[in-house]
């Protein structure tokens, strides 16, 4: 999949913007000054090429067309949703639309002008597509699901569900939130409550996560929020950073409204509104403040299938700075802690997938390029509390397998071991466990 960065958000509370794309005079006669004074006009487009443009005019759902970006740059993109502007003619439009060629997360509204009519594709019937395309998946809803979920044996979303999921989220409720010193643009639908339909932008208290449509509401609600802190029990501390255990029974709205909060930036996961099923662990950075949340992860308080995350997320603003591989470490460690092997609930996402597989071989490699003799997977398993599924997936993607006289054997030569490592990146921030300080729940009264 191709990839857009999305626009760096600055600490003042706004997204900086990528250099302005050019204006675009359509139809309107435009006049150049010539060398001696006199206006040399230039030929407007003909009458023709209007009356074609006007005749496409408003767009249908489903319209193919290029789109400028704020690279400047002309992208292909689906319409997916229309609505009329409140000042304008009949045909004054705003478009929403989807860039084929990158996530959902990049979806937005844009503007007529935006759109290269020169370069719309005829229609297709949405209902003839749905007939032809019902029990044959097109190749982009191949690679999404490629994408967004893990190798074959695990949950996935078939042609169908995935259709379904994507209409009913197809267009994203909320545009941006502002939580704490940031504002962060969404990347997806969130189903709030009725009442928010109307809200392009939400307010968020950055410690109990309530959030208000007007800026006045949150001024009000900080001045009387007690809470400098989520509301759990701090279990890691390392210089900034603190990690709390957030029960979802006993702090059920926060749970709820961190689940709001987190579907805006995760496209296939569920909302789960009974939270009393999970504990919540947050990560903070710590000021004099208070502790402003960077990500979290849950997991439920009783997993058959050994699940020890079912959610994760490090919000945009604190994302490339290994936060989000200290949670996944931090889920083994806890794991640990149960004696238990572990192994993240599917289906991940597709930022998701790329952690777990850079975390999985980076710790696996660490131990290989150390450990002399021969070792097994169970070994290695018992050692990190991966899944022996996910060891043996991970090292056959690395090539670094194979399968003789019956059973699997590990072929670790030592350049190899340093490519892949190399490969694979940094491992990010390191979990001090001498500073975890935490009772598995079933032990807790």
């Amino acid at each position: 999949m191709g990839s857009i960065d999305t626009p760096t958000i600055a600490e003042n509370g706004t997204t900086q913007s990528h250099a302005a794309a050019a204006a675009v005079a359509d139809g309107d006669q435009m006049h150049l000054a010539s060398s001696n004074g006199a206006l040399a006009q230039i030929t407007p487009e003909s009458e023709a090429t209007k009356k074609r443009r006007s005749s496409m005019l408003p767009l249908e759902v489903g319209t193919q067309v290029m789109c400028r970006w704020r690279d400047g740059k002309y992208h292909p993109v689906k319409v997916i949703e229309r609505r009329k502007m409140h000042f304008g003619g009949a045909n004054d439009y705003e478009y929403y639309v989807h860039y084929t060629e990158f996530n959902r997360r990049l979806d937005e509204w844009v503007k007529l002008e935006q759109l290269d009519l020169d370069s719309v594709e005829t229609v297709v019937d949405e209902k003839v597509e749905d007939k032809v395309t019902s029990l044959k998946m097109t190749r982009h809803q191949k690679r999404k699901i490629d994408e967004t979920h893990v190798e074959v044996g695990h949950e996935e979303l078939d042609a169908a569900s995935l259709r379904e999921h994507e209409e009913f989220t197809k267009v994203k409720n909320i545009a941006t939130i502002e939580l704490g010193r940031y504002e962060i643009e969404t990347w997806y639908f969130s189903p709030f409550p009725p009442e928010y339909n109307d809200s392009l932008k939400l307010y968020f208290c950055e410690f109990c996560l309530n959030f208000m449509k007007r800026k006045e509401q949150l001024q009000r609600h900080m001045r009387k929020c007690d809470l400098k802190h989520p509301p759990g029990d701090e279990i890691y501390r390392s210089g900034t950073l603190s990690m709390f255990e957030v029960d979802g029974k006993k702090n059920k709205v926060y749970g709820q409204n961190l689940c709001y909060l987190a579907k805006l930036f995760l496209d296939h996961k569920t909302l789960y509104y009974d939270v009393d099923l999970f504990l919540f662990y947050v990560l903070c950075e710590c000021d004099d403040r208070g502790c402003h949340m960077v990500g979290y992860f849950s997991k439920e308080k009783h997993s058959e299938e050994s699940y020890n995350l079912a959610c994760i997320l490090t919000l945009p603003p604190y994302q490339r700075k290994g936060y989000g591989k200290f949670l996944i470490a931090f889920s083994y460690e806890l794991s640990k802690k149960e004696g238990k092997v572990g192994t993240p609930e599917r289906p991940l996402s597709d930022l998701g997938l790329l952690s777990y597989r850079g975390y999985w071989t980076r710790v696996l490699l660490d131990i290989l390029k150390k450990h002399k003799g021969n070792i097994s997977i169970k070994e290695l398993s018992d050692m990190t509390a991966i899944k022996a599924e996910d060891i043996l997936t991970t090292l056959q993607s690395l090539e670094l397998i194979q399968y003789r006289k019956g059973q699997h054997v590990i072929c670790a030569d030592p350049k190899v071991l340093d490519r892949h490592l190399k490969a694979a990146g940094r491992g990010g921030l390191e979990v001090d466990v001498s500073k975890l300080i935490w009772t598995p729940y079933k032990e807790q009264s």
